[in-house]
Order: structure tokens, then C-alpha cells, then sequence
């Protein structure tokens, strides 16, 4: 059987939007796969493309009222002395971690967070 690429993406163009959403459901129950929508990149760099990124730098931006509790955190966060994570804290905004995992940013970002400090995700 031949692949006819050119004639299918011409019946695709001409399909309705529920007869394409059809052919998506028919093909994941087929091959056992989920249909994902893909991420655009953002444009410019103005900071949109977060959820395209695979990999996040945690930022203390402030460390809010509660200065032991953040140095607490970041000391948890970083694995570093206290000194050192006081003057991390002490010179916010302070980049705590590169390259993290978005789940794990996600996850200081949140313990940063509780102890009432403001954190950014670049």
C-alpha cells in the first residue's frame, strides 16, 4: 500500500474540526498514545515560554518579614551553611538554584513560599 502524504494532509485541510477530533480520538485508542498540544515558543524572550521549558532557575526575589524562616528554607533548598544562606537571603534577589527540574522548582518554590518569601522561576 502506498503513503500518499500529499493527499491525506489535502483531506485533512478539508476535514471539519470534529471530523479531525474524531480522527485524533480514533488514532490514540489505536496505538494506545495521547494526543498532546504543543507548546509555542514565546517570542522575544519576554518570559511566556515557561511551560515550554524543561529546566528552571529558583530565584529568591524577597525573603519577606520572617528572615529566619527564609534562611531555614534556602538553607534546606541549597544544602549550604547557614552563613551562606544568609547571604543568599541577605542579598535577594539571589539565584538558589540552576537547571532544576520543573517539578522540583515547583517544589522549593512552594517551601520558599511558606516561609514567606517571594520566589521567581526563570
Amino acid at each position: 500500500m502506498a503513503f500518499d502524504k500529499d493527499n491525506i494532509i489535502s483531506q485533512l485541510k478539508e476535514a471539519k474540526i470534529t471530523d479531525l477530533n474524531d480522527l485524533v480520538k480514533s488514532i490514540e485508542k489505536e496505538f494506545g498514545v495521547k494526543a498532546a498540544v504543543a507548546a509555542a515558543p514565546a517570542a522575544g524572550g519576554n518570559g511566556n515560554g515557561a511551560a515550554a521549558k524543561s529546566a528552571f532557575d529558583v530565584e529568591l526575589t524577597q525573603p519577606g518579614a520572617a528572615k529566619i524562616k527564609a534562611i531555614k528554607a534556602v538553607h534546606d533548598i541549597t544544602g549550604k551553611g547557614l552563613k551562606d544562606s544568609k547571604d543568599l537571603v541577605d542579598g535577594a534577589p539571589s539565584i538558589l538554584k540552576k537547571g532544576v527540574k520543573k517539578a522540583d522548582a515547583a517544589k522549593m518554590k512552594k517551601t520558599l513560599e511558606a516561609a514567606g518569601c517571594t520566589v521567581t522561576l526563570k
